[in-house]
C-alpha cells in the first residue's frame, strides 16, 4: 500500500457524494454525469483497495473507510478553497471588505464614507457589521475594526486612538443641567453594551467619582446597543456616558455637547486589524490612512477635555479584576 495521494478529481467526487449521500446530486454539483462521477469514485476505491460506499437500491451509505475519509476530505477542500480565494484577492486592488461592529459602523464609518468615496473613487467598499470574531480567509474580509484590549500577535494591529467616556447631551438639555452636580436630577441613559468588557469599569459611578461627586445613578433607560443610546441622547431623551469614537463627530459638529469637562480614559481601544503583510496593499493602505486623517480632524474634541485614566480614580480593589482580552465590536 502506498501513501501517494489519489487524483484530486477523484477525491473531489468522493467529497461531494459523501456530503449529499447521492451520486446524482453530487454529479449535478460538479456538473458531470452520474456515470463519470461513479467512475471517479470507483477509481478512488481501487487506489485505496477497499470500498468507500455501500451501493444500495436507491441510496448509498458510507463504509467504515468512507466515514474515516469524509471529514478530512471536506476539511481539506474547505481549506484549499479558502486559500485559493485569499490568493485571488491579492490580485484585487479595487475591492475592500471591512468588518466592524454595528455601533462603530453606524456612528463612525457610515457618516464619513462620502469623503472616502470622493477621495478613492476606484475602490469599491463592502461592509459587514458584525460582532463575531472573523477569520480573514474564511470570511473573505480585508480589514477588521475591533474594540478591546488585544494583544493581536498574529495580525497587523494599529491602535486608532485612545478611548475615553464623558457625559454628552444636546445643547438644549445641557442648558437645563449646567453643572455636574445638576446631573443628579437629569434623565440618565445607560449604554450597557460594554459593561462586561471594561475592566476597571468606566461607568456612571466611576465618572461621578472622578468629578468629586458621591453619586451612583441606578434609574434610567438602558440600551444594549451603543448607537441606540447615542441616538436617544441626540433626540434629547437624556444624557449618556458617550464613548469617544461613537460621539466625537456629533460633539465636533455641535449636535451634542460635553459641558462637564471630565472624561475617563480606558485602556480598551479600537484597533485597525488585517493579516500581517497585507497592510501595504493599495486599498488597505488607502483606507488606513484615510481613517487616521479622519481621526485627526476631531482631535480638538479630546484636547478640550480633562482626561483622567480610570486607574487613577478607582481604589486598588476595583483594579484587581482580570482584563478581558478581546471584544469583537
Amino acid at each position: 500500500m502506498t501513501d501517494r495521494l489519489p487524483p484530486l478529481t477523484a477525491l473531489r467526487a468522493f467529497d461531494a457524494a459523501a456530503r449529499h449521500m447521492s451520486f446524482a446530486r453530487a454529479a449535478a454539483e460538479l456538473n458531470v454525469t452520474p456515470a463519470a462521477l461513479s467512475f471517479q469514485i470507483k477509481s478512488l476505491e481501487e487506489h485505496l483497495g477497499q470500498p468507500l460506499f455501500h451501493r444500495l437500491n436507491r441510496s448509498v451509505e458510507l463504509t467504515e473507510a468512507g466515514r474515516v475519509l469524509a471529514p478530512g476530505a471536506a476539511e481539506g477542500f474547505q481549506t484549499l478553497s479558502a486559500a485559493w480565494r485569499a490568493a485571488r484577492r491579492l490580485q484585487d486592488d479595487k475591492t475592500l471588505t471591512v468588518t466592524a461592529g454595528p455601533a462603530f459602523t453606524a456612528k463612525w464609518l457610515a457618516p464619513r464614507l462620502y469623503e472616502f468615496a470622493q477621495a478613492n473613487p476606484d475602490i469599491e467598499l463592502r461592509f459587514s457589521a458584525s460582532l463575531r470574531m472573523m477569520d480573514f480567509d474564511r470570511d473573505e474580509v480585508d480589514v477588521a475594526i475591533r474594540f478591546g484590549y488585544g494583544p493581536d500577535p498574529d495580525l497587523f494591529a494599529l491602535p486608532l486612538a485612545f478611548e475615553w467616556l464623558t457625559p454628552v447631551l444636546t445643547p438644549q438639555l445641557a442648558a437645563q443641567y449646567p453643572t455636574a452636580e445638576d446631573l443628579r436630577h437629569a434623565p440618565i441613559l445607560f449604554d450597557t453594551s460594554v459593561d462586561h468588557l471594561l475592566r476597571p469599569p468606566c461607568d456612571w459611578e466611576t465618572w461621578f467619582r472622578a468629578a468629586g461627586i458621591d453619586f451612583n445613578p441606578t434609574h434610567g433607560a438602558r440600551f444594549s446597543q451603543a448607537d441606540h443610546a447615542v441616538d436617544a441622547a441626540l433626540a434629547g431623551v437624556g444624557v449618556v456616558l458617550g464613548r469617544r469614537a461613537l460621539v466625537v463627530k456629533d460633539l465636533h459638529e455641535g449636535r451634542l455637547v460635553a459641558p462637564y469637562g471630565i472624561a475617563l480614559r480606558t485602556k480598551a481601544h479600537f484597533r485597525f486589524l488585517c493579516p500581517k503583510g497585507a497592510e501595504d496593499r493599495p486599498q488597505i493602505r488607502a483606507f488606513r490612512d484615510w481613517m487616521l486623517r479622519e481621526i485627526e480632524k476631531t482631535a480638538s474634541v479630546s484636547e478640550s477635555l480633562t482626561i483622567i485614566p480610570v486607574e487613577d480614580v478607582l481604589p486598588k480593589a476595583a483594579l484587581d479584576s482580570p482584563t478581558p482580552r478581546q471584544r469583537p465590536e
